[in-house]
């Protein structure tokens, strides 16, 4: 069986060795993730999906403004690993920080206190979802990407730095640029330990 949908998300993967270029210019790659977050689903069509991008220096701040909060965090032995990493990502062309808008989720709460518990779960969900679909969208284009999760340790700095509502939640971090080099083979675990089928 052939899918258009199925080959897609077989390109999409975790791509470290990016660089700072693009298969399209940096508008039609803003366009295209707006587009994909205004297509991803949410629990009571509710839009809690939030994205900010970060661009040149911006890019490179947040990379900066990572390394300066785990520095205190990271055994002095394994830093030069750390900063090593941190590095590989402020090369790459851009990063997208993905948030949920938890002034959302509180209001879908009060609205409907029978589900109370569950608008938080289904806010995470929609974030994975979008992050996914972005992800997925921009392997179509042959841009690369990785998803890092430094949130809590950077929140702070991070709202600070760029005025991020305070309702905003940080929920991961996608690296984005040309694909340098590529991923090993993917590799899968038995179809019997994952799925159950019953008539």
């Amino acid at each position: 069986m052939t899918s258009q949908f199925l080959t897609a998300l077989k390109k999409r993967r975790s791509i470290y060795d990016l660089g700072d270029k693009l298969s399209i210019n940096q508008q039609d790659l803003v366009t295209l993730v707006k587009e994909v977050v205004k297509e991803s689903p949410s629990a009571f069509n509710s839009q809690t999906q939030r994205v900010v991008f970060l661009f040149g220096d911006a890019h490179k701040k947040l990379w900066e403004i990572t390394e300066a909060a785990l520095k205190p965090l990271t055994p002095p032995e394994a830093f030069s690993g750390t900063q090593a990493k941190l590095a590989s990502f402020a090369k790459g062309y851009g990063t997208l920080l993905f948030f949920e808008d938890q002034a959302v989720v509180t209001h879908l709460q009060e609205q409907f206190p029978l589900y109370a518990a569950n608008f938080p779960i289904w806010s995470e969900q929609a974030s994975g979802l979008t992050q996914a679909n972005v992800w997925t969208a921009l392997a179509e284009q042959n841009i690369g990407a990785n998803l890092q999760h430094y949130n809590p340790v950077i929140d702070e700095q991070v709202a600070a730095q760029w005025n991020i509502p305070k309702e905003w939640q940080l929920r991961a971090q996608m690296v984005v640029g040309s694909i340098e080099s590529l991923p090993g083979e993917k590799e899968y675990m038995d179809d019997t330990t994952r799925f159950l089928s019953f008539d």
